[in-house]
């Protein structure tokens, strides 16, 4: 019977005799819980994980698109659609695009997620021609003006591939690579980062009575399957970042047990994504309405994501997050001198 270990994440000192680094960054863990199907959780001590779990779980994280993962990158959303379930129609045109990815790199983002289909339950497919038309002039002025990280959002190779021609350096494929099989091929033949996302069905279906045995296993495990094909189709381990995919095909308890207990993914070895931003079970439990009045409840997940050692925090509020982020850096570590 497989046995995960999710590590107990801690911050700051004093620090326990057999504290062990979390993903090589600031964060450390002395206990894991070690969890299997078919029998309750275990507290261990961190030494008593298997060494092979051990290096994945320690080792330090490599680069991914210039941006360090040693500590948390928040990547901005841009999305350029008329009908995404947050700012849908805000940022159609490639001008008022522009602007807000400026503004978003002026603010702290490390990378502009650009995407030009909708993925939010019930959306349909956007045809490829005009998926492209969307994304390609802004992606073209963001790398050459504002000099930030751009990642494509799509589950398509040829959109991806204009997107790259245009200046995109990482590609966030929410269907996990299942979608299109030229797509893994295409991301190996120019050796660039990926982001790996589970979801359970695709956007007209996924909120369909989304189910699991166990959604953390089960999750961990498709995740676990798409990085052994991606690197067995050329890509390099240390480029791809995984997202456990909060909202797609979950309920909101499912939600919320990944997000409790998100740190075992760094047992996959690569760096973490968390999306959860502005989405509906934010809304259902703190009982606001429209997305855009959810600012307080997807501050509060991102910064729960950073206690957890999460690498990459995809936001739409990217200056209230930096700034929560960075009292929390200060509360834990304390201020630089000069500061």
């Amino acid at each position: 019977m497989k046995t995960y270990f999710r590590p107990l994440p801690r911050s700051g000192d004093p620090r326990p005799k057999g504290a062990l680094p979390l993903a090589g960054g600031p964060l450390w863990f002395s206990e894991a819980v070690a969890l299997r199907r078919t029998s309750k959780p275990q507290i261990i001590p961190a030494t008593a994980v298997p060494d092979a779990v051990l290096h994945r779980l320690t080792a330090q994280r490599a680069p991914i698109a210039g941006c360090d993962m040693g500590q948390v990158t928040l990547m901005g959303i841009l999305n350029v659609t008329p009908d995404s379930f947050s700012d849908g129609g805000r940022y159609l045109d490639p001008e008022a695009a522009v602007a807000q990815a400026r503004r978003m790199a002026e603010d702290g983002a490390g990378i502009i997620d650009v995407g030009g289909e909708s993925t939010r339950p019930g959306a349909d497919t956007v045809p490829i021609d005009e998926e492209i038309a969307r994304v390609v002039g802004p992606i073209r002025a963001i790398a050459d003006g504002i000099g930030v990280c751009v990642s494509i959002d799509t589950r398509k190779a040829p959109v991806a591939e204009a997107a790259l021609e245009a200046g995109a350096t990482l590609v966030n494929d929410v269907a996990g690579f299942t979608y299109d099989d030229a797509l893994a091929p295409l991301c190996a033949a120019r050796q660039v980062p990926v982001c790996v996302m589970h979801a359970q069905g695709d956007p007209q279906t996924m909120q369909d009575a989304p189910s699991y045995q166990d959604v953390r296993l089960d999750v961990f495990d498709f995740l676990e399957d798409r990085i052994s094909a991606l690197v067995a189709a050329g890509l390099a381990r240390d480029q791809i970042l995984v997202d456990p995919g909060i909202g797609f095909g979950k309920t909101m308890q499912h939600n919320l047990t990944l997000l409790r207990d998100i740190s075992l993914f760094h047992g996959l070895g690569c760096p973490i994504l968390l999306g959860a931003s502005r989405k509906k079970f934010i809304g259902t439990i703190s009982q606001t309405g429209t997305a855009d009045t959810r600012l307080a409840g997807s501050v509060s997940v991102a910064l729960h994501g950073a206690t957890q050692g999460v690498q990459v925090i995809r936001v739409h509020d990217v200056s209230e997050t930096r700034q929560a982020l960075a009292l929390w850096r200060a509360i834990e570590w304390g201020l630089e001198d000069g500061a």
